[in-house]
Formats: C-alpha cells, sequence, structure tokens
C-alpha cells in the first residue's frame, strides 16, 4: 500500500536529503516526491509517496522527521479526506495520419492541453489524478511514447480535516 506524507520543512540546504535518508535507512522506495514552496514564507511544502510501508513503520519515520530542525510538521495524511492530483508531460510519436487520432483520445480527458506540435511528435500535458494519468499513458502506448516527464504526486487535506 502507498502511504503519503505531508511535510511542511525550513528551505535550507540539505533537508531534502536528510528526509530521503531517513525513508532509505528503512528500506522504503519512496515512489514520488514533490517539494515547492508554501504558502509560509521561506518554509518548503514536501508531498512523499512511499511504497510497501507498514503503517507503524510510517508512524515510526514520522515521528523521526518530526525531530529533525528543520522539520515543522510532518503528518500522514493517507487515510485522511485528501485531494491528490499530478502532472504529466508525454511527448508521443504523431505523424499526420495519426495526430487527428492522438486528438480524439485527448478530447476523453478534462485537464489536458497540446503543450506543442512538431513534425513527428506532439507533447501533451496533463494535470489529473494518479489513475486518470496512468489512463491517458495507456491510451497514448500504442502511438509510441518517446519521453513522460511526471510531477509525483501532490495532495492536501480537505478543509473538513484542517491540520494545526
Amino acid at each position: 500500500m502507498r502511504r503519503i506524507i505531508l511535510a511542511l520543512v525550513e528551505d535550507k540546504p540539505g533537508v531534502l536529503n536528510r528526509i530521503a535518508s531517513m525513508f532509505r535507512r528503512r528500506g522504503f522506495n519512496i515512489y514520488s516526491l514533490a517539494v515547492g514552496h508554501s504558502e509560509v514564507p521561506d518554509m518548503s511544502r514536501m508531498v512523499i509517496v512511499v511504497d510497501n510501508a507498514p503503517p507503524n513503520a510510517v508512524d515510526q519515520v514520522t515521528k523521526q522527521l518530526d525531530k529533525v530542525i528543520e522539520v515543522v510538521r510532518v503528518e500522514d495524511i493517507t487515510e485522511l479526506p485528501i485531494v491528490t492530483r499530478e502532472t504529466a508531460m508525454i511527448k508521443v510519436r504523431a505523424s499526420p495520419a495519426t495526430r487527428g487520432q492522438i486528438i480524439e483520445v485527448l478530447d476523453l480527458f478534462k485537464g489536458v492541453e497540446v503543450a506543442d506540435v512538431s513534425p513527428n511528435s506532439i507533447i501533451i500535458e496533463m494535470t489529473g489524478t494518479t489513475d486518470v494519468v496512468e489512463s491517458l499513458l495507456a491510451l497514448l502506448k500504442d502511438y509510441g511514447i518517446i519521453e513522460i516527464m511526471r510531477t509525483g504526486q501532490l495532495a492536501m487535506v480537505r478543509d473538513s480535516q484542517l491540520p494545526d
């Protein structure tokens, strides 16, 4: 099962390395990691998604992360009501003969834009849940995916469960 950890950390060199090392030492695979500036000046928010980690082991790691000086707050939000999204850019082979078919596939999805068109490919930008991104990738596979870049999962706790 995947666990989603949310952390608010100070913007200082080495923080990401210390946090990732804690998961590495426990043998957890970091499935995705997204870091960016938060609403608090000089603070970043991290969303860490780990694979195959038992809940009790994740509890132990979050308690240890909470002791890191630069970590202001850390929480396992897996069981809370959350909203998740990720962004993907996908470069697909597209000849003049297949370009229209690819556009028809894209019309089936919300949050999809053509970011670039060239003679032999299309770059598609998409934002959605991980499942929806996976669905689009499955449909585009037959056209020939050249390259994929994904942000990793972003997550926020819904209003009914505001953090302290």
